[in-house]
């Protein structure tokens, strides 16, 4: 298994230690498996990425997007298409959206829950199992 990027797991932390003040409202709902019992995680190295919120059970992964990303749509696009390559399915919301809808984006999350795609491959049958 390779080794985590030192840098990157030094920037995750600073990132966990620092949040947005929309970061810390939305991780208030989702930490210790508050939110629909789904454990999420917190700037996570997803190498050479750090996504936002990750449930790794769910291969889901949440990012808020802050005033710095609208400069770079293309930065996010080219991370999300790697991210959905490795099977994540990806959501995004602006930090503001999250300060003046939270309701509505726990909505979103709990619907994205029970679409995102499960992780790895069914074993040989079982897909056959949920079909009937």
């Amino acid at each position: 298994m390779p080794q985590t990027d030192k840098q990157l797991l030094a920037r995750a932390k600073h990132m966990r230690s620092n949040p947005t003040p929309a970061e810390a409202r939305l991780w208030y709902n989702l930490r210790a498996k508050r939110f629909e019992a789904v454990k999420f995680s917190h700037q996570v190295v997803i190498y050479p990425y750090i996504a936002d919120f990750v449930a790794r059970s769910r291969k889901l992964v949440i990012e808020l997007d802050g005033d710095t990303h609208a400069d770079d749509g293309a930065y996010d696009a080219r991370r999300t298409t790697w991210l959905e390559q490795q099977g994540y399915r990806v959501i995004r919301f602006a930090n503001a959206d999250v300060v003046g809808n939270l309701d509505g984006v726990l909505e979103v999350i709990s619907a994205a829950l029970v679409t995102a795609p499960l992780p790895g491959p069914l074993p040989e049958g079982e897909r056959e199992k949920e079909a009937t």
